[in-house]
């Protein structure tokens, strides 16, 4: 196996929304971590809304991805900061759209979602941060 091995024990409860319970990395895999990623596009202007800014900020997670060679298959975790609640529903929106295409299998990362009252900017409603197992360098 090359990619990230997904579970969900029935010791537990199952996932209350799209995302794994745990997730191994394979052997030959090392961990990257990608700094959070915010909705701007790769001009640097950011989107307006969260559901617009939480599909670039997945999409600048598939660029950094792809320059080492790997895809969303390979994530292990993604975190997600949503500034204040009412962004809630922009994410999920913009995250679904992108998981569909990502992952139709349903075969999700682990990911955490924490509603935050800012970011670094007012105007960023969300940033997402990712854990990825790729190939090792030399």
């Amino acid at each position: 196996m090359t990619t990230p091995t997904r579970w969900n024990p029935d010791t537990v409860a199952p996932p209350i929304g799209k995302y794994s319970h745990l997730t191994s990395v394979p052997e030959g895999k090392q961990l990257v971590f990608i700094a959070g990623q915010v909705g701007n596009d790769t001009d640097g202007s950011l989107a307006e809304s969260a559901e617009e800014q939480t599909v670039l900020a997945l999409r600048n997670i598939e660029r950094l991805l792809a320059s080492m060679g790997a895809t969303p298959a390979d994530l292990v975790r993604l975190l997600t900061f949503v500034s204040g609640t009412e962004s809630i529903p922009g994410f999920v929106a913009g995250r679904d759209r992108v998981f569909a295409e990502w992952f139709p299998e349903g075969d999700y990362p682990g990911h955490a979602l924490a509603g935050v009252a800012a970011i670094i900017k007012p105007e960023i409603h969300i940033e997402l941060e990712g854990w990825a197992a790729v190939d090792a360098r030399p």
